[in-house]
């Protein structure tokens, strides 16, 4: 078989027993609120300590 060759007969006749609901529904959590909250850092403390998570991401990878 070269490169991207199939098995025609394993493409045929696929039928699957699917019970529909114990399948994963991808909107039941769907949220259309706003989420806020309140800090006493300032924006420079927090620029600061994006800053830093960003430079150990860089030293794990």
């Amino acid at each position: 078989m070269g490169f991207g060759s199939y098995d025609e007969s394993e493409q045929k006749d696929q039928n699957a027993d699917i019970d529909e609901d114990e399948a994963v529904t991808v909107h039941e959590n769907d949220h259309d609120g706003e989420v806020t909250f309140e800090s006493e850092a300032s924006q420079e403390e927090l620029i600061g300590r994006l800053d830093e998570m960003k430079d150990d991401g860089e030293d794990e990878e």
